[in-house]
């Protein structure tokens, strides 16, 4: 993200070259992604062969869902996700970074069914993220993100693994794939270090060819290499070093 707010054009032609398809977008600020309109940035992607599958969109709000969901349609997108609990319900402490929830897993998923609606509505497809602070209990003894996938809408909502943070919550990708087969489309694939850090794909130590395996019952379409911070390298030499480690895994 440091990077593309520099150098946009030069950052995005990096990842290309290594040889990554496609891309997730991170950034939507008063109805453009990286300063530039919905059709613009779709134009500069097509011109540097990468394509639009799925956007982050924090901000949006039931007010704004219908502006937003026209703008991510008309950036090419086909997967609009919601990365954490919007409208005021997360929580992150910038002194511990840690994270969580304010009010109700039934209140979250109230929000994920009617932007789920709207989004089926406009031909695209909703995805919730996760972090490890879902996989926490509430105080009625619901674990958020089994209460999510249990009663959420399935027909118009579903859900991005991330596999670190399931890893750190200290769960299995599988025991999910097995109670809730389909539902996660896409994975963020990034490893993890011994001090529980964040790492290249290939540099840490979850065992992602065992995950893999297992990729039709999860019902992932995409995944994607996502870098949070790094520690022993650059993001770009960090996207290097995973392209590899996907390959050794066996990612096609």
């Amino acid at each position: 993200r440091d990077d593309l707010s520099v150098a946009l054009e030069k950052t995005l032609q990096q990842v290309s070259d290594e040889g990554y398809d496609y891309i997730e977008a991170a950034s939507y600020n008063d109805g453009k992604f990286y300063g530039l309109s919905p059709v613009a940035f779709k134009s500069l992607l097509a011109s540097m062969n990468l394509k639009p599958v799925s956007t982050h969109q924090e901000s949006v709000t039931l007010d704004n869902a219908d502006q937003m969901i026209e703008d991510v349609k008309a950036a090419g997108f086909t997967y609009f996700v919601v990365p954490v609990p919007p409208m005021g319900m997360f929580k992150f402490d910038r002194q511990t970074m840690s994270m969580g929830m304010n009010g109700t897993p039934k209140e979250l998923l109230d929000v994920l069914n009617v932007l789920g609606e709207k989004c089926h509505a406009a031909g695209l497809q909703l995805l919730y993220h996760n972090h490890d602070f879902e996989f926490a209990k509430d105080d009625e003894g619901n674990v958020i993100l089994d209460y999510l996938l249990e009663n959420c809408d399935k027909s118009v909502v579903n859900f991005q693994m991330d596999l670190y943070w399931v890893t750190k919550a200290g769960k299995d990708p599988l025991d999910y794939f097995k109670r809730y087969p389909g539902r996660f489309k896409i994975w963020h694939v990034k490893d993890m270090d011994e001090q529980g850090r964040f790492a290249p794909v290939g540099n840490g130590k979850i065992d992602f060819k065992r995950i893999l395996a297992e990729k039709k019952l999860s019902g992932m379409k995409y995944y994607y290499v996502e870098q949070d911070a790094c520690f022993n390298e650059t993001p770009l030499e960090a996207i290097v070093i995973s392209h590899k480690g996907l390959a050794n895994f066996g990612f096609k």
